[in-house]
C-alpha cells in the first residue's frame, strides 16, 4: 500500500562563516538566540508555529558534504515583518549603523508596503517590510 506523502517545511538552514556575527545580525532582528552558541557549529531556534532557523558552520557542511560551495547569487531571502513603516526605517537603520550592508533603503513600494534590503554577514539577502498605512486599514485615496 503507497501512503501519499505530504511534506512540509520545517527547517530554513543557513551555512555561515562566522557564527557570531550571523547570530548578532539576527538577534538585532528579534532571534531569540542562546547566548553561549556564538562558538558552536550548529545552532537552531524553534520559531513561534514550530518552524525551525539553523546556522551550520561552512567546516560543519563540509565534513558531510566535502564539495559543497556558497551559491553565487541571491536565490532565497529571509523576510522580516517590521510592524509599521517606521519600523522598517529603524530597523534597516539599525542594521546598516551597525555595518551591516544596505541592498535597497526603504521605500514605499508599489504593492503596498514599506520595503528594504540589507545583506546579512554572508551577503544573504534579508527583506524588511510592514504594510503602508492605507493598506492596513484598507483606505483608499
Amino acid at each position: 500500500m503507497n501512503a501519499h506523502i505530504t511534506p512540509r517545511l520545517d527547517l530554513v538552514s543557513l551555512t555561515v562563516a562566522d557564527m557570531a556575527a550571523s547570530l548578532a545580525f539576527y538577534r538585532r532582528l528579534g532571534l531569540e538566540l542562546p547566548d553561549d552558541a556564538d562558538g558552536q557549529p550548529h545552532v537552531e531556534v524553534v520559531l513561534p508555529g514550530g518552524l525551525r532557523v539553523a546556522w551550520d558552520t561552512v567546516e560543519t557542511v563540509r565534513s558531510f558534504d566535502p564539495g559543497w560551495k556558497p551559491a553565487v547569487g541571491a536565490r532565497v531571502a529571509l523576510a522580516f515583518d517590521c510592524g509599521s513603516p517606521e519600523g522598517v526605517d529603524a530597523c534597516y537603520g539599525e542594521l546598516t549603523d551597525a555595518g551591516h550592508e544596505g541592498h535597497l533603503k526603504p521605500w514605499d513600494a508599489f504593492w503596498g508596503q514599506r520595503y528594504a534590503v540589507v545583506h546579512d554577514p554572508d551577503g544573504n539577502t534579508v527583506e524588511l517590510f510592514a504594510a503602508l498605512p492605507s493598506v492596513a486599514t484598507g483606505a483608499t485615496s
